[in-house]
């Protein structure tokens, strides 16, 4: 009776053992999503930090272009000797006609206020804003390319995933030959060549095994490098679902076009802008000789202040050419608008049929893998019975995993052809 109890306390144990082992082995699995590759890689892409510095710059400019609002300090002096001098055209008995020297003096400080110019401050700050969100937005286009990196690593990897565990039930197949065969050796129906012949491929089923893992372990490298994580051959790639094809383009170089046309008007204001008078508050106060009496010779200080008009009339020379300038650039982008949503459209028309293509084969690959898998199974038996060759067996063995092959590239395939449609639609 303690003998019972103790071997049932013992399997006891070992069942929880094993229940624990299989849990820690399944805590170390670590599984990816196609969706959490995209992200990671986008945040460890090095042209991400590239952001940051734009952002930094577009601080300091408007920062810069705030300064607008505020006066402008000026200090300026000047010695000049000129030839004659005004001069009072009377002379007076016993009266000295005072005499302006022909060296003169003036050094002055100046507070200008802009008047006009305080409305342009908000165009330059557009300005300022809109440069900074192109520039952001090139790094988003730069970074959006990287799905198309990722989408084929990771279903390069999900596809080698799909043809090892074949190969595995190909190496299955081909023991369970071995098995029947060794059965027709004992009963003399079979020769032991006949064996050895599987053995034979079932070590080749082994090499292939070798050498998509070693394929796999590339990609998953590759895909650590983008993503920063490690993916080995414990990390689980979650299949991604089907996709819904998609109906409409929504890709980042579209915004990067609207930036850009933006960007051209914000200049033509400003261009506008720039050839209108300009009115100013001044305030001046110095010292010179003559001072604002110039009857007077000494040195002396002074002030005055009010508006100044200050109107360029050179800026008319160019302002006509320069708005065609800024029409013909809007224009270009707008061609380049227009070229890339046909070529996308081109890419997508090419996906969609890829797609219909990749269906009506995969229909077809679960036929044929139907019929290849019937002529196995009874090739399978008449191993044992000595009815069949090995190398019948064989060629029934790499037919079945030939179409299996085919349907979990196809099967792969239209998985990657609907993402990377996904991809050039922007969805």
């Amino acid at each position: 009776m303690i003998k019972v109890v103790c071997k049932r306390k013992l399997k006891w144990l070992v069942g929880l053992l094993l229940v624990y082992t299989s849990y820690a082995t399944a805590q170390t699995k670590t599984s990816l999503s196609l969706d959490h590759c995209f992200e990671m890689a986008k945040q460890n892409y090095p042209l991400i930090k590239q952001n940051a510095l734009i952002d930094k710059t577009k601080e300091y400019s408007i920062a810069n272009a705030q300064k607008g609002y505020l006066p402008q300090f000026n200090i300026g002096g000047q010695a000049t000797y000129q030839s004659d001098v005004t001069q009072v055209p009377i002379s007076l008995p016993n009266v000295k006609m005072p005499v302006i020297s022909k060296d003169q003096y003036r050094l002055y400080g100046e507070v200008t206020q802009p008047l006009t110019d305080l409305f342009t401050v908000k165009d330059q700050k557009e300005y300022i804003t809109t440069n900074s969100e192109i520039e952001t937005q090139k790094t988003a286009v730069a970074l959006y390319e990287l799905r198309a990196r990722i989408n084929n690593l990771y279903f390069g990897i999900l596809l080698m995933d799909a043809q090892i565990r074949q190969t595995e039930l190909v190496g299955k197949d081909i023991q369970t030959g071995i098995d029947k065969t060794s059965v027709a050796i004992s009963n003399g129906v079979a020769l032991k060549s006949a064996a050895d012949n599987l053995k034979a491929e079932l070590l080749k089923a082994s090499q292939r095994t070798i050498e998509l893992n070693a394929t796999r372990k590339g990609y998953a490298d590759m895909l650590a490098l983008f993503i920063g994580e490690p993916v080995d051959q414990s990390t689980i790639l979650e299949k991604p679902l089907q996709q819904m094809l998609p109906g409409t383009i929504n890709r980042p170089e579209l915004r990067l076009f609207d930036l850009q046309q933006r960007s051209f008007d914000v200049q033509s204001k400003l261009l506008t802008a720039k050839n209108r008078p300009h009115v100013s508050a001044f305030f001046q106060g110095g010292l010179g000789r003559p001072g604002l009496n110039m009857l007077n010779n000494d040195f002396q200080g002074y002030y005055m202040g009010g508006l100044r008009l200050n109107w360029s009339f050179t800026g008319f020379y160019t302002y006509k050419n320069e708005k065609k300038i800024l029409t013909l650039s809007q224009s270009a982008i707008g061609i380049q608008r227009e070229t890339f949503l046909f070529n996308t459209n081109l890419t997508l028309k090419r996906e969609h049929a890829d797609i219909a293509k990749m269906q009506e084969l995969i229909e077809t690959d679960k036929n044929i893998i139907l019929l290849r898998e019937s002529v196995k199974n009874t090739t399978q038996n008449q191993l044992t019975y000595g009815t069949a060759t090995t190398n019948d067996y064989l060629i029934a063995v790499n037919a079945e995993d030939q179409a299996k092959q085919n349907l979990a590239l196809h099967e792969i395939q239209l998985l990657l052809t609907e993402y990377n449609a996904r991809t050039t639609a922007g969805n």
